[in-house]
C-alpha cells in the first residue's frame, strides 16, 4: 500500500469513513462495556445525568439560592448550568481516556492492519452517547418545568459539532503522546478540572471583567456553552461569524491531531 502523504488534508476523513463500519461496532462495545455485569446495565447512563440535574436544582435552589442574569427562577437557573455540565462532561470525558487509548490496547498495535485512529473517535463516541442521553433528559425537564423548548434548539447540533471536532484533534494528539509520555495520563484530568471552573460554566461570561473575561474566552468550551444556551434557552440564531472562526479553529485542531498521530504511530509497537 502507497505511503499516505502527512499533509493529505482528505486522508484523515476519508480512513474515517473507510472505517465507519468499525467505529460504529466499537463504539456500541465500548459503550455496553461500561454497564456490563450490572443489573440495569444501559439504565445507569441516564441515572447519572438525572442526579445530576436533581442534585443541581436542590442546591441552587434550597441550599445556595441564587439566579441567573436574565433567567426568570431557580429551575432556570439549575438548567442553564446542566448545559455547562453536559458540555464540559462531553469534553473531559473525552480526553480524559484519550492518553490510554492505545497503552491500553497493545494487542491491537501490533495488527499493522487495524486502523489505530478510530480509537480516539470509538472514545467521543462514547461520550456523545452519555451527552445525549443527558441532553434527552434535559430536554424532558425543560418540558416539564418550563415548556416546549424555543425552534432555536434545533440548531444545538450545529453549535456541538465543532466541539466534537476540536476533542477529536485533542484526543488524537493526546493518545499518541500518552504512548510515549504516560505522565500525560496524570495531567489531562487536572486539566479538564480546570477547565470546569476556566470556562462559563457557573457564570456567565458577561459577569467577568477584562482581562479576565478575555482569558475565559480562549476556553475550548466557551464559545460552545455560549451558543448552546443561546438557541437552548434564549431561543436566539448564534452569531455565525463566531461560529465559522470557532469551526475553522476546530478544523485546524483536528486535523493538526491527526497528522499528529499518523507521524508518531510507527513508534508505538516499539514502545509498547
Amino acid at each position: 500500500m502507497p505511503a499516505v502523504p502527512l499533509f493529505d488534508l482528505r486522508e484523515p476523513w476519508l480512513g474515517l469513513w473507510r472505517s465507519r463500519d468499525l467505529i460504529a461496532q466499537l463504539t456500541e462495545r465500548d459503550t455496553r462495556s461500561r454497564y456490563r455485569g450490572s443489573a440495569m446495565g444501559l439504565f445507569w447512563s441516564a441515572v447519572h445525568p438525572l442526579l445530576m440535574l436533581t442534585v443541581y436544582t436542590v442546591f441552587f435552589t434550597e441550599i445556595m439560592p441564587g439566579r441567573w442574569p436574565g433567567t426568570g427562577d431557580r429551575v432556570q437557573f439549575a438548567m442553564v448550568l446542566f448545559i455547562g455540565l453536559l458540555l464540559h462532561g462531553f469534553l473531559a470525558e473525552s480526553i480524559n481516556r484519550a492518553p490510554s487509548l492505545v497503552t491500553g490496547q497493545p494487542n491491537l498495535v501490533k495488527k499493522i492492519v487495524f486502523p489505530l485512529d478510530v480509537l480516539p473517535v470509538m472514545a467521543i463516541g462514547t461520550a456523545a452517547f452519555h451527552m445525549a442521553v443527558g441532553f434527552v433528559i434535559w430536554l424532558v425537564f425543560h418540558v416539564v418545568a418550563i415548556g416546549a423548548p424555543p425552534l432555536t434548539a434545533l440548531l444545538f447540533p450545529v453549535v456541538f459539532a465543532p466541539l466534537v471536532l476540536m476533542t477529536l484533534g485533542a484526543c488524537w494528539f493526546l493518545a499518541a503522546i500518552g504512548v510515549y509520555l504516560r505522565d500525560v495520563g496524570h495531567i489531562v484530568p487536572v486539566v479538564s478540572a480546570v477547565l470546569l471552573f476556566a470556562s462559563p460554566v457557573f457564570y456567565p461570561l458577561d459577569a467577568l471583567k477584562p482581562p479576565l473575561r478575555t482569558i475565559v474566552a480562549f476556553s475550548p468550551l466557551t464559545t460552545p456553552i455560549e451558543q448552546a444556551r443561546q438557541v437552548l434557552l434564549a431561543g436566539e440564531i448564534p452569531r455565525w461569524d463566531v461560529w465559522i472562526a470557532y469551526t475553522a479553529v476546530a478544523i485546524v485542531v483536528a486535523w493538526l491531531g491527526a497528522a499528529w498521530f499518523r507521524a508518531t504511530r510507527k513508534g508505538f509497537a516499539d514502545v509498547l
